[in-house]
């Protein structure tokens, strides 16, 4: 369990020391007839690691899917979890995430008490993830499932001081997402400031569609952009932003 710690979590920390962003893919495990066409790309670009998991799973193929990516991809393939049933050993890592946006006891500590014996048995990496939802213009799922407020797109002092009250805690990473498919994406104030106030990787996501998008998130400061929901659409748009990332770094 600690080797591999080290080679995922350290290797996500020593490119955010050297600056060099990263890439990482959100796949909901319900929505997986674009997957293959997907795999293919990621193959093909410089994709630094891959997130699977939902907050509103149907299809009860959450293994069959980690499965899947496993075999066809070589790159960390790592656990998000939208509920305590999404752990499966044969993942590399799982993001354990706390709500730390929003004051429902249950995503903050309950969910993860009972997730934490089942984690321990599979012997999974374990990174600890303060999540802050910012209120992306959309009632996203994640919102619907956690009955939790999002930050406004302008409260900055709100969303710095819970960010850094989540680094004090000991979260290993800072997560501002602005929900699946949101209309508006976490503003470059937003990222800029909370990215001064805290040492641990920042990941960003919620509405990246675009390499424009992504170049001004990084730009702002965001470690990892996080690129999701736009994929299920046009699985092709990846290669454009890798590329732009690519010849802005």
């Amino acid at each position: 369990m600690g080797d591999r710690e080290i080679t995922i979590y350290n290797c996500i920390e020593k490119k955010c020391t050297l600056r060099i962003p990263q890439i990482a893919v959100l796949i909901d495990p319900d929505k997986t007839d674009y997957l293959a066409e997907l795999v293919t790309i990621i193959n093909q670009t410089p994709v630094d690691f891959v997130l699977v998991g939902g907050s509103k799973l149907t299809k009860n193929n959450f293994s069959e899917c980690v499965l899947y990516l496993k075999t066809n991809l070589t790159i960390p393939v790592i656990i998000f979890p939208g509920g305590y049933e999404q752990i499966d050993r044969i993942a590399d890592a799982i993001l354990l995430p706390s709500v730390l946006s929003g004051r429902n006891a249950d995503y903050l500590i309950g969910i993860q008490t009972i997730m934490a014996p089942k984690i321990a048995e599979a012997k999974l990496e374990v990174i600890s993830t303060g999540y802050l939802l910012i209120d992306g213009r959309k009632n996203s799922s994640t919102l619907q499932v956690t009955q939790t407020k999002p930050i406004a797109e302008d409260d900055y002092n709100t969303a710095c001081d819970t960010a850094l009250a989540g680094e004090m805690l000991g979260m290993k990473l800072i997560y501002l997402e602005a929900g699946s498919g949101a209309e508006q994406t976490v503003n470059s104030m937003m990222i800029e400031k909370v990215k001064s106030k805290v040492s641990i990787p920042l990941l960003v996501g919620g509405g990246i569609n675009s390499p424009e998008k992504a170049i001004r998130a990084i730009e702002a400061g965001a470690d990892v952009i996080v690129v999701g929901n736009a994929l299920e659409v046009n699985p092709g748009v990846l290669r454009n932003i890798c590329n732009a990332i690519k010849k802005s770094n």
